[in-house]
């Protein structure tokens, strides 16, 4: 029998872009905050620079589904070992370190737990060592998943549960947690809060996957979307207006609904405009590079943001100062952020490729 040969699929440079706009809007997140916890300034910039893990989670489900053609469980795990979980476990180190040097500085819960314990915890859950890494745990149970995600697919009823996720998404907003939480805690109970964490963001953020997945396999839809392009930019604007007062009056916030519009009504823009990239190469080229390292920026800019907040003295959210001045901050401690990481992870790739390690990526995520 002749052998079937897999047609490789192209790249898709506005996804490249896309992925490239979603890092740097996970970098907005944790340094572009200001305003005190209630008001107008910190509900709407929370609004605006939050959420950016509904664009990374997306993307995530949009490339699974997008490369599902060459499927195969084992080389599957395999590679996500080596691309993902491995530099998260070598990128770990420094805020390992941190949490043993430093730990009440640095928020650890667990600084009077066995050390060896403690690092199972850090890598297991994420969120203690490097605040955003708790995604990493999450997203392993995606990768865990796979199989049965394509299986749903194909028997039909992965996309009919689709509405359900979004109804949970919707009905159940993120939850926090920080290390006073858990203050009064036991080591399995304070363990098993951040589990929680993990596992709650994982429900959460299943409709941004299964919807990355579903657009992918019905990519045409994305083209039909484009005429109600005006109808999804004025439907996140009413959502986020809506959610900054619920916010503002009641506490109650969930900034990943009118992502999740914005995240379908950028995915229309990007491939509809596709050709903007091409006749601009600069901008190509910068959301190409940030792009490429998206997860190496993921991985490492919480350790700058703490040394900014900690060189400053400035608190993660900016407060008490008037607007033109915090907004200053804030925009400073992005683009120190965004720099130091780059360049960190620029100088370590270039010193492992000097080394022999043409593979950098399984180290740094780059």
């Amino acid at each position: 029998m002749e052998e079937v040969k897999r047609v490789k699929k192209p790249i898709l440079n506005y996804i490249n872009v896309f992925r490239g706009l979603a890092i740097l809007l996970i970098l907005a997140g944790h340094t572009m905050q200001m305003g005190e916890a209630g008001s107008w300034l910190n509900c709407i910039s929370k609004e605006i620079w939050a959420g950016g893990t509904v664009l990374f989670v997306f993307i995530a489900g949009f490339l699974f589904e997008y490369l599902a053609y060459k499927f195969e469980y084992k080389n599957y795990l395999s590679k996500k070992w080596t691309n993902v979980i491995l530099p998260y476990i070598i990128t770990a180190v420094p805020g390992i370190i941190l949490c043993f040097m430093l730990p009440t500085i640095y928020g650890n819960p667990f600084a009077d737990y066995n050390k060896l314990a403690q690092i199972g915890v850090f890598l297991t859950t994420g969120r203690v060592h490097n605040v955003p890494a708790w995604f990493i745990p999450m997203i392993v149970i995606f990768f865990i998943l796979s199989a049965w995600l394509l299986n749903a697919e194909k028997r039909g009823y992965l996309y009919k549960i689709l509405p359900f996720a979004l109804l949970i998404t919707v009905i159940f907003p993120r939850q926090d947690i920080e290390p006073y939480m858990v203050a009064d805690m036991d080591f399995w109970g304070k363990y098993g809060a951040y589990l929680m964490y993990v596992l709650h963001g994982f429900v959460h953020f299943f409709s941004s996957y299964v919807g990355g997945m579903y657009l992918a396999a019905n990519i045409d839809k994305v083209d039909k979307m484009y005429n109600y392009r005006h109808w999804l930019l004025w439907g996140t604007i009413l959502v986020s207006v809506i959610d900054i007062v619920l916010a503002h009056y009641y506490g109650i916030s969930n900034g990943s609904v009118s992502k999740t519009v914005f995240t379908v009504w950028a995915l229309v823009m990007l491939k509809h405009y596709n050709s903007f990239f091409d006749e601009h190469p600069k901008i190509n080229k910068f959301m190409d590079v940030c792009a490429k390292y998206s997860f190496g920026l993921f991985f490492v800019h919480w350790y700058f943001v703490f040394l900014f907040n900690d060189l400053t003295q400035i608190p993660p959210v900016v407060v008490n100062l008037p607007f033109h001045h915090a907004s200053f901050i804030v925009i400073t401690r992005y683009l120190f952020v965004f720099a130091c990481s780059f360049v960190t992870l620029w100088c370590i790739k270039k010193f492992l490729q000097f080394i022999g390690q043409e593979n950098t990526r399984k180290f740094i995520g780059v």
